[in-house]
């Protein structure tokens, strides 16, 4: 659940005491050893120095009104992504030194919402990652709206899926088709919005993850409407959505990750969307792969960053510098969406 108050810096303190006193009792244990293993691990002054880098980028070029002039920046979907890079860094969102520009963003994707349907944006996409900031800031921002804005969005996820033929989503609320990428979209919104404590309907998970199952190769990777034609940023999502439905054992999320791992840490089309969700793809699927991948990231996205601290890439420079501390935020594990 993610009612109450936020998971902050101090809550890595708690979490790391219970872990150690945790493995005291049971230090023959695998899971006492993993819980240590996973909560114990300090954030290195490099990917700080990286992080915040960016994330002053995106303070320092946000409106007024919560969104951004450059490339795709308006678009509720990209603020929402922006918010969460924001959130995963582990301060206060209604006090700390990003609370101003988390809650204009979240002002933003609010306004963005149509009061009576709950569709947000304009496209499936940017409803699935404005409702996904949402969730992720429901219980810890305090606004009495987003709870509301977030129940509606849920809604219309599940009300689009029930007029789908295949059981997932494509770029409207109505499309009788779907596809892989915009299903991810929504899947992880409906899972995050789960974890908050919103009702989801099983159901509605076993439909698309049946979708996934249809769409999933012969090579392990997903295929964008059906099997076939696999690449890294669809694979990435599948892998994900089967981890976060709590089918880590699963074979389909087997061979997906194992299709992943074949890839290594090489450049990919769609990179920054690529890597959003790799490194969640790894970091929940198997956590030595997420090891050896996040370290050839990090010097990757370190060489790589502009001096005013932003990515630039196809969809833009907010997008891609929040798709990229995104990637990088597994290292601080603040979302609950990145709970293991």
């Amino acid at each position: 659940m993610n009612h109450g108050l936020y998971r902050m810096r101090s809550l890595l303190v708690v979490r790391a005491l219970a872990a150690i006193a945790f493995c005291g009792a049971v230090a023959a244990t695998a899971i006492g050893q993993d819980l240590f293993y996973e909560y114990d691990d300090a954030v290195s002054p490099e990917i700080e120095a990286v992080y915040t880098k960016g994330l002053t980028y995106l303070v320092r070029t946000q409106g007024d009104d919560g969104s951004w002039a450059a490339g795709q920046g308006a678009q509720p979907g990209v603020v929402g992504l922006a918010v969460l890079a924001m959130l995963a860094h582990g301060e206060d969102p209604n006090h700390g030194p990003y609370s101003d520009s988390i809650k204009k963003g979240l002002d933003f994707i609010i306004k963005q919402s149509n009061s009576s349907s709950g569709y947000i944006g304009s496209s499936m996409y940017n409803h699935g990652f404005a409702a996904l900031a949402l969730a992720e800031a429901y219980g810890a921002v305090d606004d009495p709206r987003i709870g509301k804005t977030l129940k509606r969005a849920i809604d219309l996820i599940v009300s689009a899926q029930s007029k789908n033929n295949a059981g997932g989503w494509r770029y409207g609320p109505t499309s009788p088709d779907a596809d892989t990428t915009v299903s991810g979209a929504q899947m992880v919104a409906l899972l995050a919005a789960r974890n908050a404590g919103i009702s989801v309907p099983k159901k509605v998970i076993r439909k698309g993850l049946l979708f996934y199952r249809q769409c999933q190769s012969g090579d392990g990777g997903f295929g964008y409407t059906g099997p076939g034609s696999s690449n890294a940023p669809r694979s990435a999502i599948g892998t994900l959505v089967f981890a976060l439905a709590r089918e880590k054992d699963s074979p389909e999320l087997q061979s997906a990750i194992k299709y992943l791992k074949q890839l290594g840490s090489g450049q990919q089309e769609r990179w920054f969307y690529y890597l959003y969700y790799a490194a969640q793809a790894y970091f929940h699927a198997d956590m030595q792969a997420w090891e050896k991948w996040n370290a050839a990231i990090v010097k990757r996205l370190k060489t790589s960053q502009g001096k005013d601290g932003s990515w630039t890439g196809q969809n833009g420079a907010v997008f891609s510098t929040s798709a990229s501390l995104l990637a990088l935020a597994l290292n601080y594990r603040f979302l609950p969406i990145y709970e293991r």
